[in-house]
């Protein structure tokens, strides 16, 4: 999904690198790291460090990080391209809860080409883009989780801890 985009921008001085968040590891995500064949640093974050880092709640996201290592843009949804969900044909078999859960899905808010259209303008002008925030702007956006997200996000813990300790 990322590499076209890649290939587009990086001679211009983006790199894209993608990290899979995944609990089962390199087992789990490196079949699907394998078959995209990037040529873009992939990683596995097993840990989910990423998201504990950056609030990542929704995959994809996209976080912008400049040259000196400064955010830019914090995480936000990220889609290079529609995604074939958005397209899938409800099959006539389908249950009412396999139909339920498809269109929920096909009904997801993606903007692909508002989100590709200002990565490029952040590449072309870099700190001038208008889509390239103030660190106000970007600690504003980075408040703490919301109750909800972080008790979530103790579960997650949680239960890794357990699974990891022999816990099934």
């Amino acid at each position: 999904m990322w590499q076209e985009l890649r290939e587009e921008l990086h001679p211009r001085g983006l790199e894209i690198v993608t990290i899979a968040l995944d609990a089962a590891g390199a087992e789990a995500a490196g079949p699907w790291i394998a078959k995209a064949a990037p040529r873009h640093p992939s990683l596995i974050d097993r840990e989910h460090v990423v998201d504990a880092l950056f609030g990542i709640v929704n995959v994809p996201s996209g976080v912008w990080i400049d040259e000196v290592g400064a955010i830019v843009r914090g995480p936000e949804p990220a889609h290079p391209k529609r995604p074939a969900y958005k397209d899938r044909v409800v099959p006539a078999d389908a249950t009412p809860p396999q139909r339920e859960r498809i269109e929920v899905v096909r009904s997801l808010h993606v903007e692909a080409e508002r989100y590709v259209s200002a990565l490029r303008d952040w590449v072309a002008l870099g700190p001038r883009s208008r889509y390239a925030l103030p660190p106000e702007d970007v600690v504003q956006r980075s408040r703490p989780r919301p109750i909800t997200e972080a008790t979530a996000a103790a579960h997650f813990a949680l239960g890794r801890a357990l699974h990891d300790a022999g816990e099934r």
